[in-house]
C-alpha cells in the first residue's frame, strides 16, 4: 500500500507539472463554461447520430447504457441551465415506461439487477431535471421507487449476503452490489426511508468482507460461487468510482468520514493501475484487444461516480486531490479520441491506432468525462 501511495504521489505530481493552469478546488465553484461548451458539440452530434426518437432508442445501444446516456444529457442540461435536449427524456423508451403506471417492470427489466439500478439513476437524474424547472417529477421517483424494491427482495445469503446479478441467480459481482450500496444511500438521502439506510449499512458490510476488493486496491468483477471467493476476473474502471459514490452518499448520511478513505482506496488504485500516459485504460484498450459495446461507456462511468463522490463528500481537499485528473481527461479525449464530427472514440489514453471503437456508448463515455471535468477539472 506505501509503494501504491508513493506511485500515486509521483503520478499527481506529474499531472500538476504538466498544467498550466491551476485548478479551483472548491466544490461548489462555477462550471467552466469552455469544457461545458466541448460536451454540448458531443451531445449535440450524440442525439443527431444516434438517437432514434422513433424508438426511444440509442442505434447500437443497450437498455443499461441507454439508461446512463439519459442521465448523463441531464446532467449536462442541469450544468448549463439548458433545455436543449428536454425531448430526450419524455421520448426515450425508459421514460415512456416510467410515465405509465401499468408498466410490467419485471417483463421491462428482464431479470437484470444491474441494468435496473442503472435505469433507477437516471430516473433520479431526469426527476432532478424535471423539478428544477418546475415540472412534476412524481412518475419517475415512483417508478425508481417500484425498481428499487425489486432489487432489495434479490438478496440471500448466498455467500453471505449480497444481490444477485440476475434473478437467475447465477452470479454476485461487484458492480450489481456497488449498484445497491449507491441506490440504497442515495434513496435514503432522497427519501428519508430508513429501510434505504438499513440496506446501504447492510450491502456495505458485506462488500467490504466479501474479498472481491483485492490487495492492490481494486474490485475484481465478482465471486466464484463454488467458493465464494474473488474470482480473479478483470478489474474494470466503473466498479472503483460506483462504489466511491455509494460511500460518499453513505457518508452524506451518517457523518462517516472512514467511508470516504475507503473510498479512496479503489479511486487511488484506478489512478496508479488503470491508466495510460495520465488517462483512464482499461485493459481491452490495449494492442491485441477490443471492448465491447460495455466496455467503451466504462471509463466515462469512473468520471461521472467520481463527480458523485466529491459532491457528496463536499471536502475542498478531496476535490483538489482529483480535480486535476478530471481535467486530464478532457485534454486526452480532445487529443486523442474526437474526431472532426464530434464522435468520440473509445481509446482515449493514446492516438488512435484502428483500436479505438465509435459508437453512442463510447461518446456517451465521453461526454460524461466533459462534464465532470468542467465541474470539478481544470479550466
Amino acid at each position: 500500500m506505501a509503494v501504491m501511495l508513493f506511485r500515486l504521489s509521483i503520478f499527481l505530481a506529474a499531472i500538476t507539472a504538466l498544467l498550466e493552469i491551476g485548478v479551483a478546488a472548491n466544490s461548489r465553484r462555477q462550471q467552466c463554461t469552455t469544457t461545458l461548451s466541448d460536451a454540448k458539440l458531443v451531445a449535440d452530434q450524440l442525439q443527431l447520430h444516434y438517437y432514434n426518437s422513433s424508438t426511444g432508442q440509442y442505434n447500437l445501444g443497450e437498455l443499461w447504457t441507454d439508461a446512463n446516456t439519459l442521465e448523463d444529457l441531464h446532467n449536462l442540461m442541469l450544468a448549463n441551465d439548458s433545455d436543449d435536449y428536454e425531448n430526450a427524456a419524455d421520448t426515450s423508451y425508459i421514460a415512456k415506461a416510467a410515465l405509465d403506471p401499468n408498466t410490467d417492470w419485471t417483463k421491462f427489466l428482464g431479470g437484470s439487477n444491474d441494468d435496473a439500478q442503472w435505469i433507477i439513476l437516471a430516473l433520479w437524474k431526469i426527476a432532478d431535471y424535471k423539478s428544477a424547472r418546475g415540472q412534476d417529477s412524481s412518475a419517475y421517483i415512483s417508478s425508481a421507487a417500484k425498481i428499487y424494491d425489486m432489487i432489495a427482495r434479490e438478496w440471500d445469503d448466498t455467500c453471505g449476503g449480497g444481490v444477485w446479478w440476475s434473478t437467475e441467480h447465477t452470479y454476485k459481482n461487484a458492480i450489481t452490489n456497488e449498484l445497491f450500496l449507491l441506490t440504497s444511500a442515495a434513496g435514503y438521502l432522497r427519501t428519508k426511508n430508513e429501510a434505504y439506510l438499513e440496506n446501504a449499512n447492510k450491502e456495505w458490510s458485506w462488500l467490504i468482507a466479501s474479498g472481491m476488493r483485492g490487495p492492490n486496491g481494486l474490485f475484481n468483477d465478482g465471486l466464484d460461487l463454488k467458493t465464494c471467493q474473488n474470482n480473479g476476473q478483470t478489474t474494470w474502471t466503473y466498479n472503483q468510482a460506483v462504489v466511491a459514490s455509494g460511500l460518499a452518499a453513505l457518508y452524506a448520511a451518517t457523518g462517516n468520514t472512514s467511508l470516504l478513505d475507503q473510498a479512496e482506496v479503489s479511486l487511488d488504485a484506478t489512478i496508479v493501475s488503470l491508466t495510460g500516459n495520465g488517462i483512464l485504460r482499461e485493459s481491452c484498450d490495449l494492442a491485441d484487444e477490443t471492448c465491447n459495446h460495455d466496455q467503451q461507456i466504462f471509463k466515462g462511468i469512473w468520471t461521472k461516480h467520481v463527480q458523485y463522490y466529491l459532491d457528496n463528500a463536499n471536502d475542498i481537499s478531496r476535490v483538489a486531490k482529483y480535480s486535476q485528473f478530471l481535467g486530464v481527461q478532457h485534454s486526452g479525449i480532445l487529443l486523442h479520441a474526437t474526431n472532426s464530427a464530434h464522435d468520440i472514440g473509445s481509446v482515449w489514453y493514446t492516438a488512435d491506432q484502428g483500436r479505438s471503437q465509435w459508437s453512442p456508448e463510447a461518446s456517451a463515455s465521453g461526454l460524461q468525462a466533459f462534464i465532470s471535468a468542467a465541474k470539478y477539472g481544470s479550466c
